[in-house]
């Protein structure tokens, strides 16, 4: 029940990504075409399609953590012994946990202080434009919090977990 409802959430993040891309896209070359046939444009295009990236960027990452897409150095921790591996990651998932909380708590204020702020061109709240910070921070919490009860409990001692799908895409690169 649980697995689902996370799944579901993922799922409604990769479409709020793809929402984001495709307003973009629209916005920017609508903008464009405006510009050139007919000598005017959107103006709200410039400033919404700075928001949609924002939130693309914060949103992707999220789903990229979750699928253990960052780049890192694996194969300095994966190459230690399995104590000190351990050891390694608590810490590292320490110091990205304190980094996501500072980053909670600097989109919390921030959001605060701009609810009643509105963006020049679109008369939107800047509290939007910053609440992207909470969503992200409390998500990727989730996530960090969750992988180090996993270090914690020996369920996962190194950085980098490989599925079925990955190993069959790594198999067939090796052949």
């Amino acid at each position: 029940m649980l697995t689902k409802a996370i799944d579901a959430y993922f799922a409604l993040l990769k479409g709020i990504v793809v929402l984001c891309l495709m307003g973009m896209v629209v916005l920017v070359f609508g903008n464009v075409l405006m510009r050139y046939i007919f000598n005017s444009g959107i103006t709200v295009s410039e400033e919404f399609a700075r928001w949609l990236f924002v939130w693309l960027t914060f949103i992707g990452a999220i789903i990229v953590l979750r699928d253990h897409g960052h780049l890192g150095l694996d194969f300095v921790v994966n190459s230690l012994p399995r104590r000190l591996r351990r050891i390694c990651l608590v810490v590292g998932h320490l110091l990205m946990i304190l980094a996501t909380w500072l980053i909670i708590d600097g989109s919390w204020t921030q959001a605060s202080v701009n609810l009643h702020t509105y963006a020049p061109a679109t008369g939107l709240s800047m509290g939007l434009f910053f609440g992207v910070g909470l969503i992200f921070g409390i998500s990727t919490m989730f996530i960090l919090v969750w992988r180090l009860f996993l270090i914690a409990t020996g369920q996962m001692d190194r950085m980098i977990v490989i599925d079925e799908e990955t190993a069959a895409v790594t198999q067939g690169l090796e052949k």
